[in-house]
C-alpha cells in the first residue's frame, strides 16, 4: 500500500485487549500505528514485527508531559495522525458507599482526564490537517448504570456526555467522532484491568450475584470487534455509537426503552413545569 494514503492510528493502551486487535486489524491493512502503553516493553514486538509501520511509544494518559510527547513522537515518525484511538483505561468493581475517595480520583483521572486530556492535545493537529477520526471506547456501562460498576459506569457516563458535544463542535473541520460501546468481550480485561474492592457484609447479596451474572455471561471475539471499528473508520458515514456485543445492544435498548416508557407515564407532571404565559419562558443570558 502507498504509505501516502494508508493511515496513521494513534493508539492508546495498545498492549493488550482490543487495544492489541485493532493495531494487529489495522496493520494487517497495510496502516500505520503508533503504538502506546505505559510499560513500552510491552508494544515493542509490534515494532520490531512491522519495522516501518509501527512506532511503540511510551504513554501514561495521566501525565500531560507524556501525552505531548508521544503525540509529537508519532507526528515525527509518520507525518500526521488519523485516527485517535482511546482506549487506554481499567475498572474498579466495588459498591459505591465501599469504593474510597482516592480510589475514585484515580479511576476518573485514568479514565476520564486522560482520555480528554489526549483528545484535546490531538484536536489541534486534526483541525490543522482538516481531518481526522476520534474512537472513544466507552462500555454499555456508559449507557445502562449497574450495581457494583458505580464509579466505572460515572467514568463512561462521562465520556459519551462529552464525546457527544465534540462530535458536534468538530464537524465542521472534517474531524469525527465515534463512541464505542462494547459489553463483553474475551479478552484478558478481567485479570489485567479490574480493580475488585470487597463489599462491605451487608451489600455481599447484590454484589455477589452481579458478580455471577457478570462471569458466566457470554463475551464477545475482540478480533471481530477491532474488524467492526475498522469498518466505522472506513465508513462516508460513521455512526455517533457503535455498539458491540449482542449483550451491550439488549441491556442498551432495554435502557432505552425503559426511559421512554417512564417519560411518558410522567409527560403531564414534565410539562407542569412551563410558565402559563409563554413571553415569560424567555431566557435571556447578559452579554
Amino acid at each position: 500500500m502507498n504509505m501516502e494514503k494508508s493511515r496513521v492510528w494513534f493508539i492508546t493502551g495498545a498492549s493488550t485487549g482490543f487495544g492489541r486487535e485493532l493495531a494487529m486489524a489495522a496493520l494487517a491493512k497495510g496502516d500505520r500505528v503508533v503504538a502506546t502503553a505505559r510499560n513500552i516493553a510491552h508494544v515493542r514486538d509490534l515494532e520490531e514485527r512491522y519495522p516501518t509501520h509501527v512506532r511503540a511509544v511510551h504513554l501514561d494518559v495521566t501525565h500531560l508531559t507524556d501525552i505531548h510527547m508521544a503525540i509529537e513522537i508519532g507526528v515525527t515518525t509518520f507525518g500526521r495522525i488519523d485516527v485517535l484511538v482511546n482506549n487506554a483505561g481499567y475498572a474498579l468493581f466495588g459498591m459505591i458507599e465501599d469504593v474510597n475517595e482516592v480510589q475514585i480520583r484515580r479511576q476518573f483521572e485514568t479514565n476520564v482526564f486522560g482520555l480528554l486530556n489526549m483528545t484535546r492535545a490531538v484536536l489541534p493537529l486534526m483541525r490543522k490537517q482538516k481531518f481526522g477520526h476520534i474512537l472513544n471506547i466507552t462500555s454499555s456501562l456508559g449507557i445502562v448504570g449497574l450495581p457494583v460498576f458505580g464509579i466505572y459506569g460515572a467514568t463512561k457516563h462521562a465520556v459519551e456526555g462529552f464525546s457527544e458535544a465534540l462530535a458536534q463542535e468538530v464537524a465542521g473541520f472534517g474531524i469525527k467522532v465515534t463512541i464505542v460501546e462494547p459489553g463483553s468481550f474475551k479478552t484478558d480485561f478481567a485479570s489485567r484491568s479490574l480493580i475488585l474492592i470487597k463489599p462491605t457484609p451487608a451489600y455481599s447479596p447484590v454484589h455477589d450475584a452481579l458478580s455471577r451474572a457478570w462471569r458466566d455471561s457470554p463475551a464477545g471475539d475482540p478480533t471481530k470487534a477491532a474488524q467492526a471499528m475498522i469498518q466505522v473508520v472506513e465508513a462516508e458515514n460513521p455512526p455517533l455509537r457503535l455498539v458491540l456485543g449482542a449483550d451491550a445492544l439488549g441491556m442498551i435498548r432495554q435502557k432505552f426503552n425503559s426511559v421512554l416508557t417512564e417519560q411518558m407515564q410522567w409527560e403531564d407532571v414534565s410539562l407542569s413545569t412551563d410558565f402559563d404565559d409563554p413571553t415569560r419562558a424567555i431566557l435571556r443570558v447578559a452579554d
